[in-house]
């Protein structure tokens, strides 16, 4: 596994801000480590590395801006996008994960998915080409971004300021947090087969 907090320390709050705005809603932003980076750049925060003050706004900035440019761009282009072939940016099977957390959750995916990998980077493209209203779109994405965004650096800051030496244990919580993260849509892609072959 490469080196989190190394990378959180080259970046900086640019990095960091890019790599959340990226994810948040450009096609190649998927495979970026959103939750373990923001739950790192919180835990380097309370350690003194960064300033929580300048983090969180820019972390919530990312959120916000990444999944707008990535609703815009679904509203552009709109069924285009479906035509596609795969490649290195672009796999069906990502639109339809994110097609199946909108089949059960409707606008509230651009909340949930947040919490979702691969689905948060899709969730507001797909919100733009079913021309989701957007001033739902912009409430709803309001929401996502401060709980996701705030939530997770925010959890991460208080635990590191309360728990002595907690950034000795960060490679186990990365990928604690990295297999919970995955399992509501292996769940959702489960629920979905299984309902398509009856």
């Amino acid at each position: 596994m490469f080196d989190i907090v190394e990378l959180v320390k080259t970046v900086g709050y640019v990095g960091i801000f890019a790599i959340v705005f990226a994810e948040s809603g450009l096609f190649f932003g998927f495979f970026f480590p959103g939750d373990s980076l923001l739950f790192t750049a919180g835990l380097l925060a309370s350690q003194g590395f960064l300033d929580f003050y300048i983090l969180a706004p820019l972390v919530f900035a990312g959120a916000v801006l990444g999944d707008t440019v990535g609703y815009m761009f679904g509203r552009k282009v709109g069924p285009a996008i479906f035509k596609n072939e795969d490649s290195l940016f672009f796999n069906k099977k990502n639109i339809e994960r994110t097609k199946i957390f909108y089949e059960k959750y409707g606008s509230k995916t651009i909340i949930l998915a947040r919490f979702v990998p691969i689905v948060r980077t899709f969730a507001p493209i797909f919100a733009g080409v079913g021309h989701m209203r957007y001033k739902t779109f912009l409430t709803y994405n309001l929401i996502g971004g401060a709980l996701w965004g705030l939530g997770v650096t925010g959890i991460a800051y208080y635990l590191g300021s309360i728990i002595p030496n907690l950034e000795r244990y960060l490679v186990p919580i990365v990928l604690l947090i990295i297999f919970v993260s995955l399992i509501p849509l292996a769940l959702e892609y489960l629920a979905h087969r299984k309902n398509s072959k009856k």
